[in-house]
């Protein structure tokens, strides 16, 4: 399998546009619906050729959207996680769309970059000089 430059670009501006779009949500709601999407992401590999580790992983992560309910570092930490599984099932070949053979990699390219975000407090992005952004969505 050849790896093409839009297949290491898209992930980065899927991840971009993902943080923008949860930009527009107020604090807690923003913390809140990203713990809930690393939890869905932990489950994302069920039946993806790990058997009952992947259960486990499920498990640790569902841990991790817990705790990050509080507090963007867990889910972080959710995030790189979920990147080690990328990469495992990148490797292993059974990627997360199954006819797109490089989603796991897209995945692992684009969850760090997630991470970082979070790990610096999941600022808003799109503040601007009015505040028009944020006011529309109070």
């Amino acid at each position: 399998m050849s790896i093409r430059l839009i297949d290491v670009i898209a992930p980065i501006i899927v991840a971009v546009i993902y943080i923008s779009a949860v930009s527009l949500l107020k604090e807690p709601q923003r913390r809140n619906f990203n713990a809930i999407m690393i939890a869905g992401a932990g489950a994302a590999y069920l039946n993806g050729g790990f058997g009952v580790w992947e259960f486990a992983f499920t498990t640790v992560v569902t841990f991790f959207a817990y705790r990050g309910l509080q507090s963007y570092r867990f889910i972080g930490i959710g995030w790189l996680l979920h990147t080690a599984s990328d990469v495992l099932h990148h490797l292993y070949g059974t990627p997360i769309v199954p006819f797109v053979a490089t989603s796991s990699l897209g995945c692992a390219i684009c969850d760090p970059v997630i991470a970082v975000w979070c790990f610096a407090g999941g600022p808003s992005i799109l503040k601007t000089r009015t505040g028009a952004v944020e006011q529309a969505f109070r």
